[in-house]
């Protein structure tokens, strides 16, 4: 039972965790207004050739028009498929994208076993004595499950295991690195390789359903060492993601829509007026070594 008491604490410690840094990020100061176009945002041709609303006669005047269509389109394509690093380092693209895919695959493979669990509480079962059940829906859940979960873990252990490396070996990358970043990836690689030492000893991932099932009737998990060590790595890794750099699948969204794109008129009594007012009023609280920053936290004049 235990198992299962981690493994609920877990979820609910990553979306509570996931949930408080939206809160953070959206009780931010203004950050510096970058305008950097082309901005998504725009309607039509502009935001294509990089043009703004600013170009039209006595554009304050007018009523603002905003693509959020564009927006989200550039976001699915960053977070997807990771644009940025593909066009700008296409090297370290591969493995990093490796690593990413295999997330998004073990994303998916978790509903596939929530979805396997649900059918057989059901009454169909997935598998048989004789092999695959013959029924489309269980045989499409059964495969799909161990294409994603096999081609998921893989991909993420062999992802960063390679960006682990590839830090160690480029003396460019390694100036940046800390240890935090080195242990970030070897606990990610150490959870995929328990989930395939697992999976080496069951190819149908029953043990997986198994789990799922436990956790809808709140029954304890029945696990061998090997099983434990997984749970216990994916379980701490759950509730450790959120707290760290790693939570950027939160931060991107306010990066990209709260600064990069962050093209609203600031007008007399506008809530951007209201917003920069604010933000000029700010100051930090925390000390620097920077010399425009006193150590009181007060700014020198320059």
């Amino acid at each position: 039972m235990l198992l299962t008491v981690f493994m609920y604490l877990a979820a609910m410690a990553f979306v509570g965790f996931s949930l408080h840094k939206v809160y953070l990020y959206a009780q931010n100061q203004l950050s510096n207004r970058w305008e950097l176009y082309p901005v998504p945002r725009e309607l039509g041709a502009r935001g294509r050739y990089g043009g703004s609303y600013y170009e039209e006669a006595e554009w304050w005047t007018r009523p603002r028009q905003v693509s959020r269509t564009g927006g989200y389109r550039e976001m699915l394509k960053e977070s997807l498929f990771m644009k940025n690093l593909f066009v700008n380092r296409r090297k370290h693209w591969w493995f990093s994208y490796a690593m990413h895919l295999g997330i998004y695959l073990l994303v998916l493979f978790t509903f596939l076993l929530l979805a396997g669990a649900i059918t057989e509480l059901s009454g169909l079962r997935l598998t048989t004595l004789t092999g695959v059940s013959n029924h489309p829906w269980a045989r499409l859940v059964y495969f799909a499950t161990l294409v994603t979960g096999v081609s998921g873990a893989f991909l993420t252990a062999c992802g960063s295991a390679a960006l682990f490396f590839g830090r160690i070996l480029n003396r460019t990358l390694r100036k940046y690195t800390d240890i935090d970043e080195y242990f970030n990836l070897c606990f990610i690689l150490a959870a995929a390789v328990s989930g395939l030492i697992v999976w080496s000893t069951d190819t149908g991932f029953a043990y997986g359903r198994e789990v799922v099932t436990a956790m809808l009737t709140f029954a304890p998990i029945r696990a061998g060492a090997a099983l434990t060590v997984h749970i216990l790595l994916f379980g701490a890794l759950l509730i450790y993601i959120p707290r760290t750099k790693m939570s950027h699948y939160i931060g991107k969204y306010f990066s990209y829509h709260k600064v990069l794109w962050d093209n609203e008129p600031n007008l007399r009594g506008s809530a951007m007026e209201e917003k920069v007012e604010k933000a000029l009023k700010y100051s930090p609280q925390d000390s620097w070594s920077s010399p425009h920053v006193n150590s009181d936290g007060g700014q020198d004049s320059l």
